[in-house]
């Protein structure tokens, strides 16, 4: 069973309404039209990931994923640290089993901003170790390599989404690479790679996805990022799908990326 481990819903604006502050026109993105691509592809596990366009408001996402059934799919929410308990627990019997750190991957270089973040950043991996969930990062590159020393010292799994998002033409992030190797928590997601570059058919990201892949190959998930958002008109998820098996030829490689390892990861 194929998985995709990072992707969005949308449903209509009239039902589910928008979070202030967006930073993209929000797609008409259902369910079902999701579910019609994901089928090409052989993917029949989800992970569901809440978009930022509703904020800390989950109610779409939470829809979409009863709708699937929770044999089949799971879900990161984006929640104040803070939660009851019981909205955690109302969480975990639903199917959710992380939670976003989500910070706009185009914001520019602001050294020490991270600072800011680590007082949500703790009290939520605190919370999150208690229940077995997760963190899922989405940083720009220079965030998530100042991010570095804190998530080292985390106690729960975390995934970095977007393979961190450092720009494919400045090469292979070493350091991070080093980094993903050592560390028994982290896994990285293959996803958003035209976030990362501008080239046609993403070729200068290639050695970054294959030096992620061959550093610890049981720890790489891939997800569509579907429905792209802002990249829409740039990119199918037939165009990503074949680009998995340019980053990783062989067959038994790649199904642990989309079968093993996220089975591993969320617990299907």
């Amino acid at each position: 069973m194929n998985c995709d481990s990072h992707f969005h819903v949308f449903g209509p604006p009239e039902r589910y309404p928008y979070a202030g502050d967006l930073r993209y026109k929000p797609p008409h993105a259902p369910l079902s039209e999701y579910l019609e691509e994901a089928r090409k592809f052989g993917i029949e596990r989800f992970v569901f990931v809440q978009p930022s366009a509703y904020g800390r408001d989950n109610a779409c996402m939470l829809d979409a994923m009863r709708e699937v059934g929770p044999a089949r799919c799971r879900g990161i929410v984006d929640i104040d640290e803070n939660a009851a308990d019981a909205e955690l627990e109302r969480l975990n019997a639903a199917g959710v089993r992380g939670v976003r750190v989500n910070v706009n991957p185009i914001k520019p270089l602001a050294a020490g901003f991270s600072k800011t973040l680590l007082p949500r950043i703790a009290r939520l991996d605190a919370r999150c170790a208690e229940l077995g969930w997760m963190l899922d990062f989405l940083t720009p590159g220079w965030l998530t390599r100042e991010l570095l020393p804190t998530l080292r010292r985390l106690k729960s799994r975390y995934s970095v989404a977007h393979m961190g998002m450092f720009l494919a033409s400045e090469g292979v992030p070493q350091d991070f690479v080093r980094f993903f190797k050592e560390s028994g928590k982290c896994w990285v997601k293959l996803t958003g790679v035209y976030r990362m570059s501008t080239v046609p058919g993403f070729g200068d990201a290639a050695p970054v996805a294959q030096a992620l892949i061959a550093a610890a190959p049981e720890r790489v998930i891939w997800g569509s990022d579907y429905p792209h958002l802002s990249f829409a008109d740039k990119v199918d998820t037939d165009e990503l799908f074949a680009l998995l098996r340019s980053w990783a030829p062989d067959d038994a490689a790649r199904r642990k990326i989309l079968v093993d390892n996220p089975a591993h990861c969320f617990g299907f």
